[in-house]
């Protein structure tokens, strides 16, 4: 993902002539060490804020001149989305902000900063709600960056990038419906962890865990447990958790079975 230094983006908004050559340690992006934990899924409402100053300005790069779109109403758009991580963490985003790659954001080259979208990932309509806050990404083929929590929440990891519609959302009424998280996913209220194996080899179920953290899109950990190690889906609320439970047994994992969240 080729992604532009967000303080060389901001110098150049200023009319500065010079930058700095790097200002982060890695070369490469990569992908975080550990998965989104389920208060890290949880996606934000959208609600008045103030433009931001600084992020909000006309500007050029690479031959090419970006004006910020008055006004973010009905604004929607279908193209490809790509997703940024570790090498971003803890940097500027354009509007000044500190990139938190497990927070629900995303960059877009002309949306007002900021600006709440629902991304939907038209390979599998699994969709987020994210708040842009930077610009990016520029790549001609490229309509927004997504973070590493939000790609993860709609499946794109493996793919690095995938076909999105987009759609601005503001903060009416009728927009609140669809700033709630997708049912399999909710964790609002939660009531159960689904537990699917255990056993003694933590590793093996370390293993066990991303993977089904993976296919199903949900949160996984190991916990200890009676002197052994179990693989953990959750927490969910009950709806949810009875939904996980039949795609699992339908899956073929016959042994699952809901536990508690201790109080």
């Amino acid at each position: 993902m080729q992604r532009v230094l967000a303080i060389v983006l901001t110098l150049l908004l200023i009319g500065c002539s010079t930058a700095p050559k790097s200002r982060y340690s890695q070369t490469h992006d990569s992908i975080p060490s550990r998965l989104p934990t389920s208060a890290e899924l949880v996606e934000p409402i959208p609600k008045v804020e103030v433009p931001s100053r600084q992020g909000n300005r006309t500007y050029s790069l690479f031959g090419q001149t970006y004006n910020i779109l008055p006004d973010a109403r009905g604004f929607t758009d279908e193209g490809m989305a790509s997703w940024y991580g570790e090498k971003f963490h803890g940097h500027l985003t354009s509007n000044g902000e500190i990139y938190d790659m497990y927070a629900m954001s995303a960059a877009h080259k002309t949306l007002p900063l900021p600006t709440y979208v629902r991304v939907t990932n038209l390979a599998n309509q699994r969709s987020v709600v994210v708040r842009v806050n930077d610009r990016g990404p520029f790549h001609d083929n490229r309509i927004i960056d997504l973070s590493y929590v939000a790609a993860y929440k709609l499946g794109m990891l493996a793919t690095g990038t995938s076909r999105v519609r987009i759609e601005a959302l503001h903060p009416e009424a009728e927009n609140q419906q669809l700033a709630v998280t997708t049912p399999l996913e909710a964790v609002n209220q939660a009531q159960f962890y689904v537990q699917v194996v255990a056993g003694s080899d933590r590793n093996r179920l370390t293993q066990e865990a991303e993977k089904l953290a993976q296919i199903y899109q949900v949160p996984a950990t190991t916990q200890a447990k009676n002197g052994l190690h179990a693989v953990m889906l959750g927490p969910f609320a009950e709806p949810q958790t009875d939904k996980l439970l039949n795609q699992l047994r339908a899956d073929g994992y016959t042994d699952v079975f809901r536990v508690p969240v201790s109080p």
